[in-house]
């Protein structure tokens, strides 16, 4: 890596991402540095956490609770910005680098558009993003000398696999699932599961969102619609198998039947960094695969019928549009319900299928429109809720 220092923004320092990037940028000795942490209500999270930072600019975004809350533990020097359009101000510095695009969901879309408007890196966590405006995003990169880097581990294993082979010998992608905590469990035990049982992942440490996303498997159905557009891909160029050890993170396939694989042990903080580096590497504070020891890696196709939510990522991957935006809208307020006990775990595929079917499909949206769209898928899953 050059001797330049590398300016770090993250939006969402608060969530597991965020975090764990702060310890990645901590351990980088003088590499990396953080100049700006965003957090929507975790104001005293935030504070704490810029007292080791040291940031030059926070944002919170929640107007409301940032008026509410007493700064006074904030450190002199770093100064304070509200609201959405503090993001966008934020991201579009000058001596802003890299900007990690770690807020949960679809509220991640705007700071993302914004950063790639103004042609930063962007180190994408937010799989939302590409999920709801793939085609936009994807364009938006390609102007201004905007870029973007997975920090998904799966789509970063892809990027890394990528480059043992030209582009253009690609063959497939292979993207691991973990199988979540409910790999083996019958239809009659997946319709008694409680919002305590799957939050408890077997392997990863994530957010309750993300968690539940990889319980149903719709984690995965988003990475599928995400690795559609992040590398060009068609769908059936893609492919899903489960890997309960979570060591393998991808695979990819080449013409002549080479298939490179990126292992590891389950920690976002390897590619995060590798993310905020590219294309140089440095030693890297998440553990190290000990193949010394007894280690075995098992694959299997996934069950698409207890697991349908695979299928919608595959619909959505082929027919584009506004699909992606519906969908994720739906999931995100399908899984708000189940952690708030008002739906059952099984309800939240089959909602986010009915609301699916019933919107208006748009093969050409706008960013309005699917805004819009994602307002009104909200509003239907509360037709489930209610009901």
């Amino acid at each position: 890596m050059s001797d330049s220092v590398r300016n770090i923004a993250i939006l969402g320092s608060t969530g597991s991402v965020g975090r764990s990037t702060l310890d990645v940028v901590a351990d980088a000795a003088g590499k990396l540095r953080i100049v700006g942490l965003t957090a929507n209500a975790s104001l005293a999270q935030l504070c704490q956490q810029c007292q080791h930072a040291r940031p030059r600019w926070v944002v919170a975004t929640d107007r409301a609770a940032a008026a509410g809350f007493d700064w006074s533990a904030l450190p002199a020097g770093i100064e304070l910005l509200r609201g959405q359009e503090g993001i966008e101000w934020l991201v579009a510095r000058d001596d802003v680098d890299v900007v990690v695009s770690a807020i949960v969901g679809s509220a991640g879309l705007r700071g993302t558009w914004a950063a790639l408007q103004a042609g930063k890196t962007v180190a994408l966590a937010n799989k939302e993003t590409l999920v709801m405006a793939g085609p936009l995003i994807m364009e938006l990169a390609g102007l201004d000398g905007a870029k973007i880097l997975p920090v998904d581990s799966e789509h970063s294993a892809v990027f890394q696999a990528l480059q043992a082979g030209n582009r253009e010998q690609l063959n497939r992608v292979i993207l691991t699932a973990s199988g979540g905590p409910f790999l083996r469990h019958s239809k009659q035990q997946l319709s008694e599961v409680t919002v305590e049982e799957a939050l408890a992942h077997p392997t990863w440490n994530m957010g309750p969102k993300i968690t539940v996303d990889s319980a149903t498997m719709m984690n995965k159905a988003l990475e599928i619609i995400e690795a559609r557009w992040l590398f060009d891909l068609a769908p059936d160029q893609i492919t899903v198998v489960v890997h309960p050890q979570s060591i393998v993170h991808s695979m990819v396939e080449f013409v002549d039947g080479s298939v490179i694989a990126q292992l590891s042990p389950p920690d976002m903080r390897l590619p995060i960094q590798y993310a905020l580096t590219y294309p140089e590497r440095f030693s890297c504070p998440a553990p190290k695969l000990d193949l010394t020891g007894l280690l075995e890696l098992s694959f299997e196709p996934p069950d698409v019928e207890r697991f349908p939510a695979l299928e919608l990522g595959f619909e959505v991957a082929r027919q584009g549009g506004t699909t992606g935006a519906v969908l994720n809208a739906a999931n995100e307020a399908a899984v708000q319900g189940f952690l708030e006990g008002q739906l059952s775990f099984l309800e939240i595929v089959p909602a986010c299928r009915s609301v699916l079917d019933h919107h208006d499909f748009d093969e050409r949206p706008t960013l309005d429109q699917l805004i819009q769209l994602d307002a009104w898928a909200r509003q239907e899953v509360t037709k489930w809720v209610c009901a």
